[in-house]
């Protein structure tokens, strides 16, 4: 049995627009827009027999999805797939000082450094193993559940990703997003594949 997974990244908040930074402490809602998207991915995907949907703890993963929660989807929430913390930026707009600190973090990050993160915050590498869990339970300890619906976030995205796929944390920007965006994972029950590449036909 090939199990099936669509991983979505949550809908736009007002924070996204106004380009300050959530993380896992900002617990902002979807605003009209990611409410809308919310709808067209439904719309485009209500038709698949998804067993089950989960999510991080943050509202708007939750809200992401309610479409599919209303029509009686059963729903388990994980800390696991939370957001990455950006410690003390959180709830802020990034000012043009903090935004070189920023890149220059990623392109650490890309040279493999990524047991480093922003003051207060987590590193990828503390991310990827809080998520370990839920890859060992979820997606390999219940054979059961064939096709299944993730709602998270940009960043732990990736990170999750890079660890379904074993690429290294160093590559994890190669997995771009968008607000509503789709990757469709395929586990052969020894080995994952990207099946969709940030998709958002639905959003059309």
């Amino acid at each position: 049995m090939v199990k099936k997974i669509y991983l979505i990244r949550h809908g736009q908040t007002y924070f996204n627009v106004r380009g300050i930074v959530q993380g896992s402490g900002v617990d902002a809602p979807l605003n009209d827009a990611g409410r809308q998207q919310a709808a067209q991915f439904h719309a485009a995907y209500q038709h698949l027999p998804f067993a089950r949907v989960y999510t991080s703890t943050l509202m708007r993963t939750h809200q992401s999805v309610q479409p599919f929660l209303a029509a009686g989807l059963p729903q388990e929430q994980h800390r696991a797939l939370d957001e990455i913390s950006w410690g003390r930026r959180e709830g802020t707009r990034i000012t043009p000082e903090e935004d070189i600190e920023y890149h220059g973090l990623l392109r650490a990050w890309q040279r493999g450094e990524t047991h480093l993160g922003l003051a207060g915050g987590e590193s990828p590498e503390q991310v990827a193993a809080r998520q370990r869990p839920f890859i060992d339970e979820v997606l390999r300890g219940r054979p059961d559940e064939e096709t299944i619906l993730v709602c998270m976030h940009g960043r732990a995205m990736r990170v999750l990703l890079c660890q379904l796929l074993n690429y290294p944390l160093s590559a994890m920007d190669h997995f771009e997003h968008r607000n509503l965006c789709l990757y469709r994972v395929h586990y052969t029950g020894s080995m994952f594949s990207v099946q969709s590449y940030m998709d958002t036909s639905h959003l059309m």
